[in-house]
């Protein structure tokens, strides 16, 4: 039984359509839209494919109206953002991300699975980054009942164990934060996991977004995480964890 994973799309179709979804299930781990040129597309994906959908806090900008929750030196664009794509939606999609949940707990292949979009105590805007203590899992993680926790938020890749737990984030589609300019998903294939990485036509993104009525400023710090998949021209920091169980799929 394969389970496409997926997350953070924000509204990238070119990095979107570079996505191998030969899964029986597709769960998605929220924020279709925001800081890319084709929200519309991302959320029909996200209908019409996915089995399992959580909200992002970017969707609960969109469809409900509220803040970002975007860092202070991301908070003006986050904003600018979401102001176009609630414009660009219809009423039905702005509804639909706004109606997902924030939770989704569900069995697949024998394993229990809880998806969100940020981190168990705080769904929607929490960071739990590939470098967190794991005192902080351990406090994250206290009284979750599944064999798996999936989740997004940090466009950053990380499978690690933690007590029965596994926890896995397949980075992000549309705005990977890896220092590569590659669409991250994953794939859950009877337990075992792939993270794929692939790349995708980057300059059709770029082109697209650089039509956007965003700041100037913005739109050239978006262009360049897209083109070099870091923010601010630094490299992530790499987990010292070593993963349980890595692979690739291309």
């Amino acid at each position: 039984m394969r389970l496409l994973v997926i997350s953070d799309l924000h509204a990238n179709l070119a990095a979107l359509e570079r996505v191998v979804d030969t899964a029986d299930a597709v769960v998605f781990l929220g924020d279709a839209v925001d800081y890319g040129p084709d929200p519309a597309a991302a959320v029909e994906w996200v209908r019409s494919r996915a089995t399992h959908a959580v909200r992002g806090n970017h969707d609960e900008a969109v469809g409900n109206g509220g803040p970002t929750g975007a860092a202070p030196a991301w908070a003006d664009l986050a904003e600018a953002s979401a102001s176009w794509t609630r414009a660009a939606l219809s009423d039905a999609d702005r509804a639909f991300l706004g109606s997902l949940p924030l939770r989704a707990e569900f069995s697949f292949g024998g394993a229990r699975f809880l998806a969100l979009h940020g981190a168990p105590l705080d769904p929607l805007y929490t960071y739990l980054p590939p470098e967190t203590p794991e005192a902080e899992w351990e406090r994250q993680l206290d009284g979750v009942d599944a064999d798996w926790l999936l989740y997004g938020h940090t466009h950053r890749p990380l499978l690690a164990r933690f007590g029965r737990t596994t926890v896995l984030n397949p980075g992000s589609v549309g705005q990977p934060r890896t220092g590569a300019p590659l669409a991250s998903y994953a794939i859950w294939d009877d337990g075992d996991v792939f993270l794929a990485a692939r790349a995708y036509d980057v300059a059709r993104t770029v082109r697209e977004l650089e039509h956007l009525p965003l700041e100037r400023a913005g739109t050239d710090e978006l262009v360049r995480i897209l083109r070099t998949g870091a923010t601010r021209g630094k490299a992530p920091v790499p987990s010292a964890r070593p993963p349980v169980v890595t692979g690739s799929a291309t």
